[in-house]
This record gives C-alpha cells, sequence and structure tokens, in this order.
C-alpha cells in the first residue's frame, strides 16, 4: 500500500501515477479524505481520553458539590469517549480500505500505455528455420507426453495430463532452475498451496485480479497462482536482518489460476491453463537495493532461457499492464514458432514496499529504527516453458532436440523420439 507520508507531501505523484496506469485520481482523493478523517477521529478520541484520565485523577481529591460534577462528567465522558473509539475504528477500517485500493506508484522510465505500448529492450538468439512447424500439442502427442483429451475428461477444459517424457522434461527444468537458484544463493522451499485470506490481500491479488483466484469458501483459503504469495507472506509482521543483502527464495510450487474472462482465448494445448507448476523467486531488500535486485532477477531468467536454448525478448512493460502492486515489471517472451510470435514465459517485478507495507514486513536500519522493506518477484521456470522447447528444438522426424544444459536432468538423453 501507499507510504502515507508521501501521500501528504506529494498527492500529485500519485495521482500522476494513476494517470500512467490510465486508473483514476479519484482513489487518491477518496485516499486524502480518509486519512484526514482517521487523524481527525484519533485526536477527538485521544483528546477525550486525556480529560478522562485527568478528571479520574481529580475525583478522589474532590468533595460536595465539586465532586458530583466531575462525576456527572466523568459519566457523560465515558459515552463520548466509547463513541469516539467506535469512530476511530471505523476510520481506521475506511483508510484501509482506500489504501488497499491505491495501486503501486510507477517507476520513472516506465513506458505509458497499456497492453500492446511495451518497449522492447533486447532480442536474443537466433529463431530457428522450420518448414511446416508443428505446435507443442500435435509435437507432445506424438511423444505421448501430453495429453489434454484425457485433462478434459478427468478436470474439465484447461486442465491436462504430462506424461512419459513431459513429465520428466518439466521435472528436470524445475530442478535445473532450483539448482541454478541455490548456486546464487537462493534458499529452496517448497511452499503451501493454499493460503489465508490477509496473506493473499496482502501481496496484492485480491484486487482487479480477484476473478483469477480460486477460493475455497468452507475453509476461507485461497489457492495460490504463485509461490510469490506464500513467499511474500513467510515473513509477514516480522523485522528482517538485512545488513549482510537481500534475503532470496526460491519457491517450488503447484499454482491455480481461473483464466476468467479468457473463454475461447488460447484453449489449445497448455498455453493457458487452469494449473501449472512453476520455479519463482522471490526477494527481500532495503529499498534502495531494490532496482538492482531487479536486474539480477531478470538475469537469472535469461540465464535459465540461455540454458534451455531458446530465443527470447525482453519487454518492459508499459504502466497500464502493470499489477497494482508492480513499480515496474519486465518479461521476457520466449519465440513460439507455430504461432511466430513471442509469448511470455516469465515475469520479473520491483513492488518497492508495497507489499511489505501490507504485509508489515520491517527491516532496521543503520541507526536500529525499523524501516519498510522492499520485495521482488520473478519467475524462473514454469510448465509453459514447455511450449518453446518442444517447438524450437523439433527435428523433421517428429523428434525433439533435448537442450545440451537439461540431458544431466533427463538421465543423458539428447532427444525424445515420437512414440511408437
Amino acid at each position: 500500500m501507499i507510504d502515507l507520508r508521501l501521500l501528504r507531501e506529494d498527492p500529485e505523484l500519485i495521482r500522476a501515477s494513476q494517470r500512467l496506469r490510465g486508473e483514476s485520481t479519484d482513489l487518491v482523493d477518496a485516499l486524502l479524505r480518509a486519512d484526514e478523517e482517521r487523524r481527525a477521529a484519533t485526536q477527538r478520541f485521544e483528546a477525550l481520553r486525556a480529560e478522562q484520565n485527568s478528571l479520574s485523577k481529580q475525583v478522589p481529591r474532590a468533595s460536595g458539590d465539586e465532586k458530583a460534577a466531575l462525576l456527572a462528567r466523568t459519566k457523560e465522558l465515558a459515552g463520548e469517549v466509547k463513541a469516539a473509539a467506535a469512530a476511530t475504528s471505523a476510520a481506521d477500517d475506511t483508510l484501509r480500505q482506500a489504501q488497499l485500493a491505491v495501486p503501486n506508484i510507477v517507476q520513472d522510465g516506465v513506458p505509458p500505455g497499456g497492453e500492446d505500448d511495451f518497449v522492447v529492450l533486447r532480442e536474443v538468439g537466433d529463431r530457428p528455420v522450420i518448414e511446416n512447424p508443428k505446435d507443442h500439442l500435435e509435437i507432445g502427442e506424438a511423444l505421448k507426453a501430453i495429453d489434454t483429451e484425457r485433462g478434459a475428461k478427468v478436470s474439465g477444459s484447461r486442465f491436462y495430463f504430462l506424461t512419459g517424457v513431459g513429465a520428466l522434461l518439466q521435472l528436470g527444468m524445475l530442478q535445473m532452475a532450483i539448482n541454478q537458484a541455490v548456486e546464487h544463493g537462493f534458499t529452496p522451499s517448497i511452499t503451501p498451496s493454499m493460503v489465508k485470506p490477509e496473506s493473499m490481500e496482502g501481496t496484492g491479488f485480491l484486487g482487479a485480479h480477484a476473478s483469477e483466484v480460486y477460493r475455497l469458501e468452507a475453509d476461507d483459503l485461497y489457492l495460490v497462482g504463485t509461490s510469490e504469495v506464500a513467499l511474500a507472506a513467510y515473513h509477514a509482521s516480522e523485522i528482517l536482518d538485512l545488513e549482510a543483502g537481500p534475503m532470496r527464495y526460491a519457491g517450488w510450487s503447484s499454482c491455480y489460476r481461473r483464466e476468467a474472462g479468457s473463454y475461447g482465448k488460447d484453449v489449445r494445448g497448455i498455453l493457458r491453463v487452469h494449473q501449472f507448476d512453476k520455479v519463482e523467486m522471490f526477494s527481500f531488500c532495503k529499498p534502495e537495493q531494490a532496482a538492482e535486485e531487479h536486474q539480477k532477477l531478470l538475469a537469472m531468467e535469461e540465464e535459465m532461457l540461455a540454458k534451455v536454448e531458446i530465443p527470447y525478448r525482453v519487454i518492459d512493460v508499459a504502466a497500464g499492464d502493470l499489477g497494482s502492486s508492480a513499480t515496474r515489471k519486465f518479461d521476457c517472451e520466449a519465440w513460439v514458432p507455430s504461432q511466430e510470435r513471442y509469448r511470455e514465459v516469465t515475469s520479473t517485478s520491483n513492488c518497492t514496499t508495497f507489499q511489505a507495507r501490507r504485509l508489515n514486513i520491517r527491516y532496521r536500519d543503520a541507526d536500529g529504527k525499523p524501516q519498510t522493506a522492499a520485495t521482488l518477484n520473478g519467475t524462473l521456470a514454469t510448465t509453459r516453458w514447455l511450449i518453446p522447447i518442444l517447438e524450437n528444438h523439433q527435428q523433421p522426424d517428429g523428434s525433439v532436440r533435448v537442450p545440451k544444459a537439461l540431458q544431466p536432468y533427463l538421465g543423458g538423453r539428447d532427444v525424445f523420439e515420437p512414440a511408437r
């Protein structure tokens, strides 16, 4: 959530960010009002409490008419204090909801505009020349690696089975991602797939994207769409020791997304599905380290893409396409030969202090004073990667070449042959 001190000092900065996102500045004005009303309510409550405390000391020393007057005022004051306390509590709730409604402030340099207004920062690798390329589903079915027909039979549309070399390929890829993360000092973690509402809200997923989230009403739990949620909440209400540098985690989890609003879009294969597995990086650091940490996460993603030998491009996502928690986001998009276009396979976001303020995650500065930490996240590998791996490494005979870096995770196998 937004720092209220910054809101009071420079509300126009936040209004400008809202305009860049293509969102209403009315939310900023509502937050300003809520902040003022909460401060006024708090001041009234504290003034009444101070008077109440003063009277409680005067009554024992008074006598006669003075004491009677003091007791009458004390009785009257008790009702006023109770009402003021209720008003303060209501003002606190109103302020929190107003804070939750305002997204993070867009970083300087982020491209303006919407989904199609990204800026390409670089293209890496040569696109393969493939005559009449098959798509990943046709390749996967020939390898007996992907089975969407039985996935739909068992669970419905946008579900699938990964079988045989498909399962081995995903496991090998994710294990390679974990090993890379460990080499770079990340702590590996197997995270919960279900979280409490406060964990989901704290990471910003119950706002504009709430329709994407599966909720288990009977248990008041949510299925995560990324281990970012569990990793962010891991240190909720804690004070971290960041003197030695950022705290970095790599979370492996199954992820769930409702894909609400995507009817008829990317229905073939495993590009847009309800369940997938992912290794997600997550960092806690000091705010002044966040921009550098963001570049580190992006470099980690590019290192993985180089290992699986697929051409890709890096884009700077436009302000109107940022999630509510992100101040800046870089996506890596892999080349998909059958579609003759790039498709997103990784995303890394700098969330500055936005999530940590919601989750009350702090660290101590050089003077020992608690300060709000910054958080960042980034995809290191996910099920969707199977698409460009299969398509870019397909051979004319229907086989698929296994990237060299992946071979040790697949028993040394260097090629997948079609099932006979």
